[in-house]
This record gives C-alpha cells, sequence and structure tokens, in this order.
C-alpha cells in the first residue's frame, strides 16, 4: 500500500507536456546537466562550471524554449545522485521553486557487464530513465533519499564528531602501546593520566632507557591523546548543556526518553534519535531497514539460502545497534526480548551471533515505537527520576 512518505516512486501526477525534467551529474570541477524539455526533440545536455545560479538559469532558458513551442510548463523536476556534495543544493533549488529529488546511487540498476562502459553521459541518461520512470509513479526504478535541513543535518554532527574522536583515541593508543612493545616494554599502561610523566623512567629488557628520538614521539603521541580526550569531555558537556537549557525543543525530549531506558547512555540515545528515530518513517520495516538489520534472501528454483545481513543502510546505527543489544542482555534482564532471546538460543543449532542480529532489529522498532507513541517495551526497567 502506497502511503504519503513512500519515497520509492512519485505521488505527484506527472504530466510530461507541461515539465521540464532535468538530471544532473555532479563532479568537482563541472556539472552535466541532461533534460527532457517539451516541444524540443533534442535532448540538451550541457556541461557546466559547478554554479547553482548557472544552472538556474539553464533550467528557466529550457522552460522559455518551451513556452516559446507553446507549452505552458508549470513544474520543473530536477534530480541528482546522492554523493559527495550532500543536500545543499537540492535545499538550495527548493527555495528557489524547483521540484528537486535526491536519487540513492544504489537504487539505479546498471549493467553487469565486467566492464561496461561508464561516462558522464552514459550516466546522465541512465538516470533519466530511472528519473522519467519514477515521476510516472511506477515502483522499481529508483529510491530517493529525504532532504534533511540544515538544522537536522547539524544536529547530528555531536555524534558523529564524538564517534571520530573516539576512533583517533583508539588509534593514538594503539601507536603508543606497539612502539612500547617494540622496545620489550609491556608493563606501562599509556591511558593512565599520568603516563606522559613516566616515560623518562622506563626501561628497555636491556636496562636502556628509552631512545631520545623515540621518546620525543611517544611524549607527542600522549599530548595528542590529551587534547583528543578534551575535545571529546567538551563535546560531551555541550550535549548535555543543549539539553539542560531546552529539553523539550526539538528531539530532546526523544533522546531524554531513551536515557530513561535503564542501560541507554546519552551517546547512545543522541546518535539513535538523530540518525533515525526522528526520522518521518513509514512503519516498522523502514526502521530496520534504514539500519541494514534485514536479511538478504537468496533463493533459486529449490536453493533457499540466507546471505546475511543486507548491510544497506546506516552503519553507525546498524554498529550501535549490535553493541546495544548485547548490554541491553546484561540490564533489563526481565524484560520481554530478552526473554525472547534466551528462548531462541537455547534451542540446539542456533548460533548466539545471529540471533542477536534479531533482537536488535527488535530492539530498535521498540525503542522507535517509544519515541514516537511513547509505548514502553514489556518489561523494560525505567530510570527513576529524580
Amino acid at each position: 500500500m502506497t502511503k504519503s512518505n513512500d519515497l520509492n516512486m512519485s505521488l505527484v501526477p506527472f504530466k510530461q507536456d507541461a515539465c521540464v525534467v532535468a538530471v544532473v551529474e555532479l563532479s568537482q570541477s563541472n556539472w552535466l546537466v541532461a533534460a527532457a524539455v517539451p516541444g524540443i526533440e533534442r535532448q540538451p545536455l550541457k556541461k557546466l562550471e559547478p554554479d547553482e545560479e548557472a544552472l538556474l538559469r539553464l533550467l528557466h532558458r529550457w522552460r522559455d524554449e518551451s513556452a516559446g513551442k507553446g507549452h505552458e510548463i508549470n513544474r520543473i523536476a530536477v534530480a541528482y545522485e546522492a554523493g559527495r556534495d550532500g543536500f545543499w543544493l537540492a535545499r538550495w533549488l527548493l527555495r528557489h521553486g524547483i521540484d528537486v529529488q535526491v536519487i540513492h546511487p544504489t537504487s539505479i540498476a546498471v549493467s553487469r557487464e565486467h566492464r561496461r562502459a561508464k561516462t558522464d553521459r552514459l550516466d546522465t541518461a541512465l538516470l533519466m530513465r530511472a528519473f522519467l520512470g519514477w515521476l510516472r509513479g511506477e515502483t522499481g526504478h529508483c529510491r530517493m533519499a529525504a532532504v534533511p535541513t540544515l538544522a537536522e543535518e547539524d544536529a547530528k554532527r555531536p555524534s558523529r564528531e564524538h564517534e571520530t574522536l573516539a576512533g583517533e583515541c583508539t588509534r593514538t593508543i594503539n601507536r603508543l602501546k606497539s612502539a612500547l612493545v617494540r622496545l620489550g616494554i609491556r608493563d606501562f599502561n599509556p591511558k593512565l593520566r599520568g603516563a606522559q610523566g613516566g616515560l623518562e623512567a622506563l626501561l628497555t629488557p636491556e636496562g636502556e632507557p628509552i631512545p631520545p628520538n623515540t621518546l620525543r614521539e611517544m611524549n607527542n603521541e600522549l599530548a595528542r591523546l590529551a587534547f583528543i580526550r578534551a575535545q571529546m569531555k567538551a563535546t560531551e558537556r555541550a550535549r548535555l548543556e543543549r539539553i539542560k537549557e531546552a529539553p523539550n525543543a526539538g528531539t530532546n525530549s526523544m533522546v531524554q526518553s531513551l536515557t530513561k531506558v535503564v542501560g541507554i547512555g546519552i551517546e547512545t540515545a543522541d546518535m539513535l534519535v538523530h540518525e533515525v528515530l526522528a526520522r518521518d518513517l513509514r512503519d516498522r520495516r523502514a526502521v530496520a531497514r534504514i539500519a541494514g538489520l534485514t536479511g538478504s534472501p537468496d533463493e533459486s528454483g529449490a536453493r533457499r539460502r540466507e546471505k546475511g545481513l543486507s548491510k544497506a543502510g546506516n552503519a553507525r546505527v546498524r554498529r550501535g545497534m549490535i553493541e546495544l543489544a548485547w548490554r541491553f542482555l546484561q540490564h533489563q534482564k526481565e524484560s520481554a526480548l530478552a526473554a525472547w532471546f534466551r528462548s531462541r538460543v537455547e534451542a540446539p543449532g542456533v548460533r548466539k551471533k545471529t540471533m542477536i542480529v534479531a533482537l536488535a532489529r527488535k530492539l530498535l522498532i521498540a525503542l522507535w515505537r517509544l519515541v514516537q507513541t511513547g509505548e514502553v517495551p514489556r518489561g523494560v526497567v525505567l530510570r527513576q527520576t529524580a
């Protein structure tokens, strides 16, 4: 059944004689624009410098040319693939009255030849065929991405910045440990607060101090580690202050609803809300699919097998939900979801790794219902408010 927020097909009636259809192949050096213009037999193809004003002038020129041929144009539909440029161009065109769509790149069917030809001209033709099919209301041609507002994109930055800083912290610690092991030193923990002052006292198994160049490098690494940790603390403080100042503004109420669940912290709650739960998703299947927590069946004739997770969704949400599922089993042992997991893994031949993914999918849907309708999952323990 088609729903109002279904982006797999267009819900607006398409009148091809009254609509200029254009697709844009974006790159860093230039933009290639192809169009289907009513009243013009040729399909225009124009290469532009990366300039939104020039693109808008080109679209208006094609509209005027079509009007000169006797066609009353009441719609200009533009599409481009999601990529490095993000959604700024879509937002800018929408403000100037252009009906713009952003196509999921993986939803475009391409030739499976071993060495298929690929040029910008061929890509625009492929995009045009898929976009026209989508405009006609046919499913299966391509899927569109929801265009977020600038504020919605900015709300994702704290959790993504924290994830990046945590990765940098881990890489720095691993480099320090590797440098110490290379010298035969295994009883020193670089994660301790006083680690920087203790390097000079360390001795190798040969009784020699750490060489001067290596010591300088390791001190620099420890200083970098302290700087990264300070940035992480500043990010966490800024997020807590934002929620404290306006607890009911925007998505802050959703974050607080999740943090009431024992086992979910502010970092996980903030990531889940801004990456998936705050979006306008049509049903529970869309919630699971956006995290890539759905299966990939491979069926042909009598053969039936499962290839594993589709991994086509948000990798951050998928990783976070797998970790949360294991943590949920420890903190919510009496919940219905934990009981369901235990009943499944007790059966012979059932692997915990397989079932933890199923639990993560069920848990994500339950959390989505919690923030959308306030329905608390059965048996889940909530934190007592002060």
